[in-house]
């Protein structure tokens, strides 16, 4: 073979390799557990209603995600991240730093935090107050701050049980612990002047919060092992395992559909999932999935994904996420400030 053809058929097969490397046909997803079940059936879906192999999913949390994400652009990093909180606008630049500066935010829907436990027992209401003063490091005692001195929830308030406090949550990477600790902690904290005018936030290390891991279904075994344990999880995992747990109602109001969509129910959040658009050329099939995600049929009034817990948005949201991908709409700073 001479030079001349020896050196065509090697660029043919460098181009060859590199038109595969461009043309990734599965998608790679990380990030939040709560997300992960609704990106988990569409995935499914997705596999089995195209030619397109079924995504790849990993369960990292909602921060962990986005650091993976944010990591850079290429072959290595995720095409997206599920998050059951907005991106943080620290993580935004890390994003920029590292490269990642053409992303489009889905918004997917809305989910409660659940405080729950086994159904063996009588409900217990609670108020945010309560599972602060329950869960806080620091805690109010005659006008100071002193380490959280409570092991009995009747300690807390004379109302409730003579009964271990005993709560297992998510780990610091987790989007729902985020939001626990926005929603919960820090709202709460508001109410005594001890804090100043800092939100406070810290939980307590001294053994009544228990780190119950990534993943949800892992507290839902312990509570149904601990009939003394409350968890604090997604409220899709709540309905899915309906059969052995009960919730308690935070401030009057019992978690359910209704009462998040219409934010009456105090520990309500909504949820998105990010596109790195700078993979593109490389996995373009990644918006094929995005569209099925966003879809009248996953996210509609009468949607599949609402079978399995998750309160759809409105009509006029669903249109505007719907947008957001066809469009490849470019998440900005401003956007998160």
């Amino acid at each position: 073979m001479n030079r001349i053809l020896k050196t065509s058929v090697l660029a043919a097969a460098v181009m060859s390799v590199a038109g595969v490397a461009q043309a990734r046909e599965q998608i790679n997803i990380v990030g939040s557990s709560t997300v992960y079940p609704f990106s988990s059936f569409v995935a499914e879906e997705f596999g089995a209603t195209t030619n397109y192999p079924t995504p790849v999913l990993e369960s990292t949390g909602s921060g962990g995600g986005m650091r993976l994400f944010c990591n850079g652009v290429g072959e290595d990093t995720p095409d997206i991240t599920n998050s059951s909180r907005r991106m943080k606008v620290s993580e935004y630049e890390r994003c920029v730093e590292n490269g990642v500066t053409d992303i489009t935010e889905v918004y997917i829907g809305s989910d409660g935090i659940a405080f729950a436990q086994s159904n063996e027992n009588d409900p217990m209401p609670v108020t945010l107050e309560q599972i602060f003063l329950a869960v806080a490091a620091q805690v109010p005692q005659d006008g100071d701050l002193v380490d959280n001195p409570y092991t009995n929830w009747n300690q807390i308030d004379e109302s409730l049980p003579d009964r271990e406090i005993v709560i297992v949550g998510p780990p610091t990477t987790s989007g729902t612990r985020d939001s626990f600790e926005e929603l919960v902690m820090e709202a709460a904290s508001e109410e005594f002047e001890e804090y100043g005018d800092e939100a406070y936030s810290d939980v307590r290390n001294d053994g009544p919060w228990v780190d119950g891991g990534e993943n949800d279904n892992l507290i839902v075994q312990r509570l149904t092992q601990d009939t003394t344990a409350f968890g604090v999880f997604g409220y899709s995992f709540l309905e899915e395992n309906d059969n052995v747990l009960i919730a308690s109602d935070i401030d009057g109001v019992t978690p359910t559909p209704e009462s998040i969509a219409k934010d009456e129910y105090p520990v309500a959040r909504t949820m998105f999932f990010y596109i790195k658009n700078q993979h593109a050329d490389e996995v373009p099939v990644m918006y094929e999935y995005a569209d099925m995600f966003v879809s009248d049929m996953m996210i509609g009034e009468n949607g599949l994904l609402k079978d399995i817990g998750l309160i759809v948005p409105t009509a006029d949201a669903v249109e505007e996420s719907q947008q957001a991908v066809a469009d490849r709409t470019k998440l900005e700073l401003e956007d998160l400030e």
